[in-house]
């Protein structure tokens, strides 16, 4: 059905895969981070200033902007986490078949390491993208208020 060349690319693709993944993984979690930090400002003091100067559209574009990276963190973070679960089943799993328990061992770390690493990153991206989004909402809203208010 499949000839020995074809898996055997398949496979060198695969296995050419997983040291890219890990490192993508990594820079997330650093992302996530990072993420963090901007919040934190954005939360205390950033999105008030940027509310307080008027602006609506730099108010819109630095809120689309910060939570577009957040749901690029959300979603593309357990992706590579599950990539890196799988990646290293395929050798785990025909070490198994060979007796070659250590292999195995080495390759379920991995696999485990990952999917936990894709998942924290995520969620911290998802729980991210919600407060921003609350928190600038709620900055739009408070400036319709304040400019119904002047011309009223």
């Amino acid at each position: 059905m499949f000839s020995g060349i074809s898996l055997g690319i398949m496979h060198q693709i695969t296995s050419l895969l997983l040291t890219p993944v890990i490192w993508a993984l990594l820079f997330f979690v650093g992302l996530a981070i990072y993420e963090i930090g901007i919040s934190i400002g954005e939360r205390f003091g950033g999105i008030a200033r940027l509310r307080d100067t008027g602006n609506r559209d730099a108010l819109l574009h630095a809120g689309k902007r910060r939570i577009e990276r957040a749901d690029f963190l959300t979603r593309l973070a357990p992706m590579l986490g599950l990539m890196g679960t799988l990646i290293p089943l395929g050798p785990g799993l025909a070490a198994l078949g060979d007796g070659e328990l250590r292999i195995l061992t080495t390759a379920m770390t991995v696999a485990f390491d990952t999917t936990v690493i894709g998942l924290l990153a995520g969620m911290i991206g998802f729980v991210l993208g919600r407060l921003r989004r609350r928190w600038y909402d709620q900055a739009i809203h408070q400036l319709n208020r304040a400019e119904v208010g002047q011309h009223g």
